[in-house]
């Protein structure tokens, strides 16, 4: 604008006759046209339009180049972050369409575990294993949202009636989300994500992990029960089956872990009130192990032994061929009883450490507030979920720390003495193969 000021000055100047802005009194007797300006006697119209063509020409253009340019550089302004209490379907797509994807990883992956329980990817992941399944079955809710939604009152150990306030649905409608999300993570994910490892390959890989924890060989997989505590006492609980040694309602729930704290057997068949022999002699794992169903590719021999891949336990389970135990709860075996004893311990420890895990990420587990009869399906599916996170290795919370156990040394049945006498005599063997192996170091 103060080039063209100038501009007009400069052509005042040059023809003072012949001004672009005339007065009223003179654009009344005549009107003044551009043909009449550029046809006028004087060059000053002339050069007057000639530059401000030339000056317009090199504005607009300047203009675009700018804008253009502004348009490439990726610096779009982020949305802002989502209100914590709101958790409608509109907020959740909002965070997952938009707001997630202005967020570095590692601060997207946090803000999701805080909600969700775990990172972005492995919740991507479990919506796309289940959707087909939710999707056939009419939900009136998105597949990620009823997820979501289940996954967030698994992680926070929310109540059916806490999740319809926040969601504005109705609480039965939040059970039976719950309920069938549960049941496909138990079912269809199972098969997937808990296996036992009878593979060559994965047996190789877990026996050497559990080698260099215990230098005991050949060891497959660690054994161990916990009580899931029921938050509301159950009615049908006559002779109080349910009431476990700690003082409260529970279910039990037996697991066996690799040396990854990775389940690779589950069950949850018995009342809190139940042993954990009892309830492993239960199980379809004993079933299959006492008839020979898994067979295990990988022999070795230990001073005329021959030793196939075993689990280990803690003195609340039998001694068989195929699950070791200690020689003494309270230390009073032999020096190279007592080395055993120490390393197999050594190896349980990640099945205790993978049990507190799974309670300090599904919270819901520390106070379980749905009906018996759908608790085992959501414990198995938060074992599932574990399973999930370990394997993506999902950063480990702090473990959450049952009571420590005061079992009494489980007693060997009649149908059990083929496989604890063999069991006997591999202990002693493996015991004193690692007493004369870690002596001569």
């Amino acid at each position: 604008m103060a080039m063209l000021s100038h501009l007009l000055h400069l052509q005042n100047s040059l023809d003072p006759t012949s001004t672009l802005f005339s007065s009223a009194s003179t654009s009344s007797q005549s009107s003044t046209t551009p043909s009449s300006l550029l046809s006028t006697s004087s060059a000053a119209p002339l050069l007057f339009f000639t530059l401000a063509s030339l000056l317009s020409f090199l504005a607009v253009n300047r203009s675009s180049t700018e804008s253009s340019s502004s348009s490439e550089s990726p610096s779009p302004s982020p949305p802002p972050p989502l209100a914590d209490g709101d958790y409608s379907v509109a907020a959740f797509r909002a965070l997952t369409t938009d707001h997630i994807w202005s967020l570095d990883a590692p601060l997207r992956d946090a803000r999701w575990r805080s909600l969700y329980g775990l990172s972005y990817p492995v919740f991507i992941t479990v919506v796309d294993k289940l959707k087909p399944f939710i999707t056939a079955s009419n939900l009136s809710l998105p597949a990620d949202y009823a997820v979501a939604m289940v996954l967030s009152r698994l992680a926070h150990g929310c109540s059916a009636k806490t999740l319809a306030s926040r969601y504005s649905l109705d609480p039965y409608l939040i059970s039976k989300i719950t309920n069938m999300v549960t049941r496909l993570l138990a079912t269809k994910l199972y098969p997937e994500f808990i296996k036992i490892p009878v593979g060559k390959r994965r047996l190789i890989e877990t026996t050497q992990g559990f080698e260099e924890l215990t230098s005991l060989p050949n060891i497959c997989g660690a054994i161990d029960s916990t009580p899931v505590k029921l938050r509301r006492r159950t009615k049908l609980n006559p002779r109080n089956i349910y009431g476990c040694k700690y003082g409260y309602d529970a279910v039990l729930l037996q697991v066996v872990a690799d040396h990854k704290k990775i389940f690779w057997d589950v069950c949850v068949k018995a009342p809190g009130g139940e042993d954990d022999s009892s309830h492993f002699r239960d199980s379809l794992l004993y079933k299959r192990l006492t008839s020979g169903d898994i067979v295990w590719e990988k022999v070795i021999n230990i001073r005329g032994h021959h030793v196939r891949p075993y689990i280990v336990g803690d003195w609340c389970y039998p001694l068989l061929s195929f699950l070791m135990t200690p020689f003494s709860p309270n230390g009073s075996g032999t020096p190279p009883e007592n080395l055993f004893d120490g390393m197999l311990m050594k190896g349980r420890s990640v099945v205790v450490e993978a049990i507190g895990l799974l309670k300090a990420r599904w919270k819901i587990l520390q106070g379980l507030n749905v009906g018996v009869n759908r608790a085992p399906q959501t414990i198995v599916a938060c074992c599932v979920l574990h399973n999930l996170c370990q394997i993506a290795r999902e950063p480990e919370p702090e473990i959450w720390k049952d009571p420590d156990e005061a079992g009494t040394p489980a007693r060997v049945l009649e149908s059990e003495r083929q496989f604890y006498y063999y069991g006997e005599s591999l202990r002693q063997a493996l015991a004193e193969d690692l007493h004369q192996r870690l002596s001569s170091r």
